[in-house]
């Protein structure tokens, strides 16, 4: 008998890791340290919740059914927005707005793919990405990643077949942190393009990139959209995890195709949480800085503060935007020692096997930690309890 398209993929680590703290008592000494999701916690800021409150009470189409690829205005302000970021001449034609980044993937697959096409995915992979492909039929082709935590593209090269249809990257890196070198990113883009291929690049977190300045001049390519799909997300910039809003940049052509997917899933975006967006770009940007070097000064407090964890064995593999990649010195499996940390350290964070394909042995040696809300202080504690936990 046939397994049906949900049976063919995992449960999300989220929800799977989330059941691991039922029933489980913290204590106001050692309380849950919860570094398992790249999420905010917090609301947006009040200026925006006023914003999507009087759109709310004053706006009647902020309640009705609108376009399939979203808001004019908010189509227009983010290829403004990613002109002025990326140095390039994007236009409004170019804009799908989504529900969230994980749909703007999801169309984007069903765009280019069909039963039994393959994408080729760096591991660790971004899961959600991988249960995406196995719902869809698509075989995911894994390329391991170097000890940078950078995909090799002489191995990528070495994965194209005759039912390749793309090349995914996401830069900086979920689960690694890691931020793609622009070199790196151009000399994928040329390999897609010589092998007729889509490079889908996944940039939900470019807000906290730490490098001044565009992170790559793909959009810079006169006919970069014969090649590129850009995916982003508004969750991460404006605090809007609720209200779903993402994005896709490509040839009008391409949403188009799209568009027959997105029509048949939520018909249209949130138009409150698209409103909230395109009040975000006109008037969060300063905001927003400071939200990214707050989470700079997170990743500088964990380079800071490894050696106390490098002095117990344990390895930093990659670290930027919300998460560290690290490597466990103990002879236990990850599985093992992440559900031993909830109870023994009041720690919840995601072993590497959640990244990886099942029996990969290097999985079973990694953590990701996301840092989104642990501030300096509690980086410190975390680091302070991994110090003493001996499985």
């Amino acid at each position: 008998m046939s397994k049906s398209r949900t049976e063919a993929t995992f449960l999300s680590p989220i929800v799977e890791s989330r059941r691991w703290v039922e029933g489980v008592s913290f204590t106001e000494d050692l309380p849950l340290l919860n570094v398992s999701q790249a999420a905010p916690a917090d609301p947006p800021p009040l200026g925006l919740r006023q914003a999507l409150a009087e759109a709310a009470l004053n706006q009647d189409d902020a309640h009705l059914y609108g376009a399939v690829l979203g808001r004019d205005g908010l189509r227009s302000a983010l290829s403004g927005q990613m002109s002025s970021h990326y140095a390039a001449a994007i236009s409004a034609d170019q804009i799908g707005i989504t529900s969230g980044c994980n749909q703007a993937f999801a169309a984007t697959i069903a765009a280019l793919c069909g039963e039994g096409d393959e994408v080729i995915i760096p591991v660790p992979w971004y899961f959600n990405h991988k249960m995406w492909l196995d719902l869809s039929g698509v075989k995911a082709c894994p390329l391991q990643v170097g000890e940078n935590m950078l995909p090799d593209l002489e191995a990528a090269k070495a994965l194209i077949s005759p039912r390749t249809k793309a090349i995914v990257l996401v830069t900086p890196n979920n689960p690694t942190g890691v931020e793609y070198p622009d070199g790196l990113l151009r000399a994928f883009f040329d390999l897609a393009r010589s092998q007729g291929l889509t490079l889908i690049v996944d940039e939900t977190y470019r807000d906290f990139d730490s490098r001044s300045g565009p992170p790559h001049t793909l959009f810079q390519d006169p006919n970069w959209s014969q090649t590129l799909i850009h995916l982003y997300s508004f969750s991460k910039a404006y605090r809007l995890t609720g209200h779903r809003v993402g994005a896709i940049a490509a040839a009008p052509q391409r949403l188009f195709e799209m568009e027959k997917f997105l029509d048949t899933v939520t018909i249209c975006p949130s138009q409150l949480g698209q409103i909230g967006a395109q009040w975000g770009i006109h008037n969060l940007q300063n905001w927003l800085a400071g939200e990214r070097d707050e989470i700079l000064a997170r990743k500088q407090a964990i380079i800071d503060g490894f050696p106390k964890l490098a002095a117990k064995g344990w390895r930093l593999l990659g670290c930027g935007a919300y998460f560290a990649y690290v490597e466990h010195p103990f002879e236990k499996t990850a599985e093992e020692i992440a559900k031993q940390l909830v109870t023994d350290a009041s720690i919840l964070m995601l072993p590497g096997t959640m990244f990886m394909p099942e029996g990969s042995e290097i999985a079973e040696r990694q953590f990701r930690i996301a840092f989104a809300n642990v501030d300096a202080a509690g980086i410190a504690e975390l680091f302070s309890r991994l110090s003493r936990f001996a499985p």
